[in-house]
């Protein structure tokens, strides 16, 4: 099964890579690869810092410096220090490349215009549907999770965003201070950590756990973006917690949530949480779930020895 979805992926990207003429070194014929061609679109008509561009489009420092260097001697872009950190490089395109640009939407309109001109209206909606499905799980493999420290600016606008929108929804809104505590220090190694989700470089969601030595451990600040909502982030980072929680030894793991997070509640049990009978007084919460972790075969092997 495996090696006969490997084949259909290398298919899909021979047959998508020649449809949309990536094979050509003039892409669209503008006398320029589609590496540069993206790069200048990505610039867009603000500008952008360069660090910015390399993280979003996932390209090597080294081979965006030379795709820049081309665009620059074009006339199409001027990279320069950036304002107030020189040490931050911007690029903004210039009359040329605004007008280039254009025409790139342009010429990019008629591409997708030809892909779907030979198709009846019912293969039309199929393929586009099927697009959005592929681009959805192709996105959500570009997420990267990972320990992050509590206090950094990353981290603080994710647990910021978090209270944010429990306010929102909450019947009577959220106070943090009433809420049982998740501070800096709990979310730190030892004491606990906290997971980071990335997407092109951008924080979109969170989750965190608070150990207690032999005492099942808690799942807090469970939190994903509203625009990254419906790629499995939640879920996958669940699925990380889980897995530091086996590696720490631990045997269950505990969490508590509100009634109106109804997509969250319908993940936890999804995920093979329970629902428990209340096990702290956290004031917001309506349901207390536990998950027992049994141990994996390599960790009963070592226990035997």
């Amino acid at each position: 099964m495996e090696n006969m979805a490997i084949r259909r992926v290398r298919s899909f990207n021979r047959t998508v890579t020649q449809r949309i003429g990536a094979l050509y070194d003039e892409y669209l014929a503008r006398e320029r690869p589609i590496g540069a061609s993206r790069v200048l679109w990505e610039i867009g008509e603000a500008g952008a810092d360069v660090r910015t561009l390399r993280v979003g489009l996932d390209l090597d420092s080294g081979y965006l410096s030379r795709l820049l260097r081309t665009l620059e001697q074009q006339g199409l872009v001027v990279v320069e220090p950036g304002s107030p950190d020189k040490r931050v490089r911007t690029v903004r395109l210039t009359p040329a490349g605004l007008a280039e640009r254009r025409e790139l939407d342009r010429l990019s309109d008629e591409l997708a215009r030809s892909l779907l001109d030979s198709l009846s209206d019912t293969q039309q909606a199929r393929l586009v549907e099927a697009m959005g499905e592929v681009e959805r799980l192709l996105t959500a493999g570009l997420v990267e999770v990972a320990t992050e420290d509590p206090s950094s600016a990353a981290a603080r606008f994710c647990l910021q965003s978090y209270a944010a929108e429990l306010d929102t929804r909450f019947d009577a809104g959220f106070d943090p201070d009433r809420s049982i505590p998740a501070g800096a220090a709990e979310l730190t190694e030892p004491a606990g950590l906290l997971l980071l989700a990335r997407l092109r470089g951008e924080p979109i969601g969170c989750g965190a756990l608070k150990f207690h030595g032999s005492a099942p451990a808690e799942i807090k600040r469970m939190w994903v973006s509203p625009a990254a909502r419906g790629l499995g982030v939640g879920r996958r980072i669940l699925r990380e917690l889980e897995l530091r929680a086996r590696r720490r030894g631990v045997g269950a793991l505990r969490l508590e949530t509100n009634r109106a997070l109804r997509e969250a509640v319908n993940l936890y049990r999804s995920a093979g949480f329970e629902e428990v009978a209340p096990f702290n007084d956290e004031p917001y919460a309506h349901h207390w779930f536990e998950k027992r972790l049994e141990k994996r075969l390599e960790t009963r092997l070592r226990d035997a020895d």
